[in-house]
């Protein structure tokens, strides 16, 4: 087992794109939950076994480089499984007033919370996990019409370094993402 504790670098960086073409690079993929986390145990392809332990509330990038051996000219690097995000832009509210704000917003979260879907606000963005099909969020977005609210779907590698752990947690923690929309007849 390979222990690592820092991460190097990252091979999107300026200062490791002249020296990648000289390393041979083994890429471990990180699904959603594990790549909120700074410790767990994981499997390169080869089968090596990895022990990532990093500081608390690091915040893993896609492409972090958690192992670079010079004798053998090899580099280890994360990459992430991301879902895609929902970023809904509330910023255009910001000109309207109070009480229009305060009555879109409580629409707004009306919506999303009648949907089961788990949200991140971020400054006035705020931010929904591809929990069902892009076009079932598309349509109930669509449905309510929200004046001066727009909304796009991101990949969750981009926004990670705007949240907070806990944030991403919310976003790509668990399991209960998957689980579907019911309600039980009684």
């Amino acid at each position: 087992m390979i222990v690592c504790d820092t991460i190097l670098g990252n091979i999107h960086d300026r200062e490791w794109a002249a020296r990648l073409a000289s390393y041979a690079i083994e890429e471990i993929l990180l699904d959603q939950w594990t790549a909120q986390k700074s410790r767990f145990v994981v499997h390169a392809a080869n089968g090596e076994e990895y022990a990532v332990t990093l500081p608390r509330n690091t915040r893993l990038q896609d492409g972090d480089i958690i192992l670079c051996d010079e004798a053998s000219l090899r580099l280890t690097v994360l990459r992430m499984d991301l879902n895609e995000v929902m970023e809904i832009d509330l910023c255009p509210l910001l000109g309207e007033q109070p009480d229009d704000i305060i009555h879109t917003a409580v629409a707004l979260g009306h919506s999303l919370g009648n949907q089961h879907w788990p949200a991140v606000v971020k400054g006035c963005k705020v931010y929904v996990p591809l929990t069902v099909d892009r076009k079932v969020m598309s349509s109930v977005m669509r449905t309510h019409n929200f004046a001066n609210i727009t909304f796009s779907f991101r990949n969750g590698k981009e926004i990670i370094p705007y949240l907070s752990p806990h944030e991403l947690r919310r976003l790509f923690g668990g399991e209960e993402h998957n689980e579907h929309h019911r309600h039980d007849e009684r």
